[in-house]
This record gives C-alpha cells, sequence and structure tokens, in this order.
C-alpha cells in the first residue's frame, strides 16, 4: 500500500475495486465503512457482484469480467476531456501524459459501455466524483490481478491515480490489499524470483557482492529464477526434478487443479513444510512440521509495509518447528553451516542488508511496529510513499489498450465463472475448516446464480448442479442469490471437495505469471 490503513478514514473518495472487502478483509472495510458513515467520504464500487460495500457506495459500476482497463480507461477519458486533470502534479511529477491522453481519446463513455456494461452516464458521474475529490484512495485486490492483463490493470490504476494527483497525500495512494498475514514480508525479503530483499534486483552487482561478503560465499546467482507458474509446467515435462513447497497448499489453489496434480506427481523429489498435513503435503515425500504464527518469535510486514512483532503464546505440538531452524539444518547438512541462536540475529542481519528496513531493529518495534521504508535508526518511518518523488524520479504514464480475457463464452460454454473468499474460511482452509463453527457457517462449497439464469437451466435454490470447463467439472449445491450477476456464477475456492480450481484458465499474465482465475468459460447441468 502506497498509504495507511488508518489514512483510508481521511480520503475524500475511495475507489475499491477487484476486492470483496467485507469478507476479505473485514478490518480494512471497517475503516472504508466509518469514513462514509461517520465522515462523510463517498465510496465507489467497481464490481459485478452485489457485494457487501455497495450498501455504501455512491456509485456502485458493475462491468463484464476482464474489462477493467477499459473502465479505467473511460473514466480518465471523461476526466482529461473535462479538464478535471492535475495539471500542475502531471507537469513537474511524471512522463509520457501526452501518450496515456491519445490511447484513451478514443474510450469515450459510449465505447466503453459496449465493452464494459457499465452505462455511459455512469461511468460520467464516478469519474467526476473521482476527479474532484481533494483526496481520493483506491483500494484494489485480487479481482484485479488475477487476470492475464493484471499487470496492465494495475498500472492503469496508477494511471488513474497520478492523472488527479492522488500519489504522495493523506488520503490518497494506490492500495492493493494483500491477501494473506505475511504476504508483504515475504516479498519485501526476498520470496520473488528476481529480486533479492528490498526489492533489489538480482543483477544489482553491488547488492550481490554485499551478500557475498557477509555470507562468506562466492559465486551467487545473478539471473531471476522460476515464478510458481512456472515452476509445475517444468515438472510436468521433466526439466524441474525435485520442489520444496512451504507453507502452500497447490491442489487446492493453483488454476487448473487436474494438471497440477499430474505436474507434481512427475516430481523425482518432492518435499513439503507446513503446520498440518494438507492435500499437497500428502502427496510429498517428506513432510516437515513447522510451527505456527503463535509457537514462534518472529516478524510479520503486513499490508501497510509495517514491521510487526509476532511473539510465542504456547508450545507447538511434537517436533514442529521454526521455519527457520529447518532449513538452516538443511542447509547445514547440505554443506552450509547456517546457524543463528534466536530469530532477532536474523532480523538484524536481514536489516543490514536491506536498505528499507535498515533503521528497523526488535526494540524499535516492540510496542509498536514501523513503515519500511526506514533506512536510519532516528528515522520514523515512511507511512505514505512518494511524498516528494517516485522511486524512479517521475511518475510514469503507461499506454495501455484493453485486452480481452484469453477465454470467453461461447455456445459450448456459455456463462462466465468467477471465483473468490467467503468470510468464514481462509484460503484453503487448512486452518478454518477445523473449527467447528466455521465449519456449521460455510459447510460446503456453492454455485452464486441469479434465478433468471436458475430457472433458464431449469434449476432452483439448494440443487446440484455439476459445472464444467473445458480443465475440468465438480458438483456442488446453487445458492440464487442478489450478488450475483446475468450470465456469470460465482463459485469460492476453499473448498477441496468441489475446488473451483479444477475448472480456471492456466492462462498467465505473461509479465507478472500470475493465472487468470476471475475469468473462464463454464457450463451448468442438473448434477447426478
Amino acid at each position: 500500500m502506497t498509504n495507511s490503513i488508518a489514512d483510508i478514514e481521511e480520503a475524500d473518495v475511495i475507489l475499491v475495486t477487484g476486492s470483496n472487502t467485507t469478507e476479505n478483509h473485514p478490518v480494512i472495510s471497517a475503516f472504508v465503512k466509518r469514513a462514509v458513515t461517520r465522515r462523510g467520504g463517498k465510496l465507489i464500487v467497481v464490481d459485478p457482484r452485489r457485494i457487501k460495500l455497495t450498501e455504501f457506495a455512491e456509485q456502485w459500476l458493475r462491468p463484464n469480467l476482464g474489462t477493467d482497463v477499459a473502465w479505467i480507461n473511460g473514466m480518465m477519458h471523461v476526466i482529461i476531456k473535462e479538464d478535471l486533470h492535475a495539471k500542475t502534479f502531471i507537469e513537474e511529477r511524471t512522463e509520457k501524459f501526452d501518450e496515456l491522453k491519445a490511447m484513451v481519446e478514443k474510450y469515450t463513455p459510449a465505447h466503453v459501455e459496449s465493452i464494459t456494461g457499465i452505462p455511459a452516464r455512469q461511468l460520467m458521474e464516478a469519474a467526476r466524483l473521482y476527479a474532484k475529490a481533494p483526496a481520493a484512495s483506491i483500494l484494489y485486490c485480487m479481482g484485479i490481478t488475477q487476470h492475464t492483463t493484471g499487470t496492465d490493470n494495475v498500472k492503469s490504476l496508477a494511471n488513474l491515480a497520478m492523472l488527479c494527483g492522488n500519489l504522495g497525500i493523506r488520503g490518497g495512494g494506490v492500495n492493493p490489499l494483500r491477501g494473506q498475514n505475511n504476504v508483504q514480508g515475504a516479498c519485501d525479503l526476498g520470496g520473488l524470483p528476481n529480486v533479492l530483499t528490498g526489492y533489489q534486483t538480482v543483477d544489482n552487482l553491488d547488492a550481490i557482492k554485499k551478500l557475498e561478503r557477509v555470507w562468506n560465499v562466492t559465486g551467487l546467482p545473478t539471473k531471476p529464477g522460476l515464478k510458481v507458474t512456472e515452476m509445475l509446467p517444468k515438472a510436468h515435462s521433466g526439466e524441474l526434478k525435485a520442489l520444496y513447497i512451504t507453507g502452500e497448499n497447490p491442489l487446492v489453489s493453483d488454476p487448473d487443479l487436474n494438471h497440477a496434480e499430474k505436474c507434481l506427481e512427475n516430481l523425482e523429489f518432492f518435499v513439503v513444510q507446513d503446520i498440518f498435513l494438507t492435500e499437497t503435503a500428502q502427496m510429498a515425500d517428506v513432510v516437515l512440521p513447522a510451527k505456527c504464527f503463535a509457537e514462534k518469535d518472529g516478524t510479520f510486514s503486513n499490508t501497510e509495509r509495517r514491521v510487526q512483532r509476532v511473539r510465542k503464546a504456547v508450545d507447538p505440538p511434537g517436533s514442529a518447528k521454526d521455519d527457520w531452524k529447518i532449513m538452516c539444518e538443511i542447509a547445514t547438512r547440505m554443506g552450509y553451516a547456517m546457524s543463528y541462536k534466536e530469530s532477532e540475529i536474523i532480523f538484524d542481519e536481514l536489516a543490514g542488508l536491506t536498505p528499507s528496513y535498515a533503521g528497523i531493529s526488535y526494540p524499535r518495534i516492540e510496542h509498536e511496529g514501523l513503515h519500511w521504508p526506514c533506512p536510519t535508526p532516528e528515522h520514523p518511518g515512511t507511512p505514505i510513499l512518494h511524498g516528494a518523488q517516485f522511486t524512479r524520479g517521475r511518475g510514469l504514464f503507461h499506454a495501455i489498450d484493453w485486452i480481452a480475457p484469453a477465454e470467453v463464452a461461447d455456445d459450448d460454454y456459455p456463462m462466465y465463472l468467477t471465483t473468490g473468499r467467503v468470510l468464514y474460511h481462509y484460503h484453503t482452509g487448512t486452518m478454518t475448516m477445523k473449527t467447528d463453527g466455521l465449519n456449521e457457517r460455510a459447510p460446503e462449497s456453492f454455485v452464486e446464480i441469479t434465478r433468471g439464469d436458475a430457472q433458464g437451466i431449469g434449476i432452483d435454490d439448494g440443487d446440484r448442479v455439476t459445472v464444467t470447463s473445458r480443465r475440468g467439472e465438480i458438483q456442488a449445491r446453487i445458492r440464487i442469490s442478489r450478488k450475483a450477476v446475468d450470465g456469470t456464477v460465482f463459485i469460492p475456492f476453499h473448498f477441496a471437495q468441489a475446488a473451483a480450481n479444477r475448472l480456471t484458465n492456466a492462462a498467465l499474465d505473461p509479465i507478472a505469471g500470475i493465472p487468470e482465475f476471475k475469468v473462464c468459460a463454464v457450463k451448468l447441468s442438473k448434477g447426478a
């Protein structure tokens, strides 16, 4: 997030898109609702489903799936045409505005309506509302990123924020809501194939030399590794022989699960490190039991870039160990002695190698976390990014044209499927499905559909249906809902027994390598 969570309440206008915030990020949704109900802020929701936040919205835009670049370009077209853009900010802090202006010229409200289904007048009203706000915040989640055009979608939102000068200010920003408790921290500390800690690129020779000196090694790799979505295909082809998975359950969470299962079966050696025996762990040659968050000391970096302490509350079961201790023991047995007395020593080493973490230490975050970048021990942290300038200097506008989803509905598969979460379960249910109360509230998968679509197929609420795509099929019960949109069904992806990802498309964003979980073509028929 460019801004802090608390800062959301300072926004005059909040644009939420691709985020069912009340169910996926219920704490953050409370900030959004308070901004509206207590401070008089205005809310724009852009989502094909009638999610809970639409009840608080001044404007609810309901786009067709996979049309985000089109409606964002349409809003920018209106803002530029009506002279509502931040000219001084654009002139002083950005570049390539003219290329953006030329691209969005064709995205008239009428043209956008033909692509997205959003009424032209509604698009215009939303654009004016966003552009006229003294401070406007954009919140987005995986409904924006999990597309073959996910990178384009994110860049387009950044375009919109820069166009109106909504970066580097309180109540503004472009704010991705991370899906799990330490996803941000994992990325910060090098859990990506093309960077070292603090997003230092792997070809940064100065950073590489510093690591080699501290670790007393030579020859660290300077070429990016494989993305997660590149690993499984290479396992299938035999190029990748072994795989070590920590805290992931791809046999529920990956797209096109039938193919993913075949890829894992083809490995010569497979290790899973986790806190429970997940569907994926059951396939492994070796399972390494790890501690959960309440059983260990360390830090998490949350969605607002705040580095926070985690403290041991209970003893772990059996022989479960800290993740770092397991990895250190493996490294030692492979020939590189790796030994630390405690997690704080690891963090101190990390801070010494990571410019954005350099000023953070356990004593400084004993009572309250700090936002990175925090470059020195005296620095207060940075709740709001890009105050004086962008990391690259000037902000870069990207002229982006809309591209249709990788798979569209046709006569054979006439409906669209989109996937997501429900309030009561978390990701693949590894933890939440061990809780009786949550299982009572959300016991099984379901197919959310409009009454009209259900009647057209000859099915009713509670009926079992078979949902089929080009990759697989599942059976689940129908749930007729006001949230649904004609022509589209929604299925939560938590449930291994009726895994939505047996249906989803493994087509990837060419830059980020993210699968298109949010759009694929399906057909429905009465279940057995």
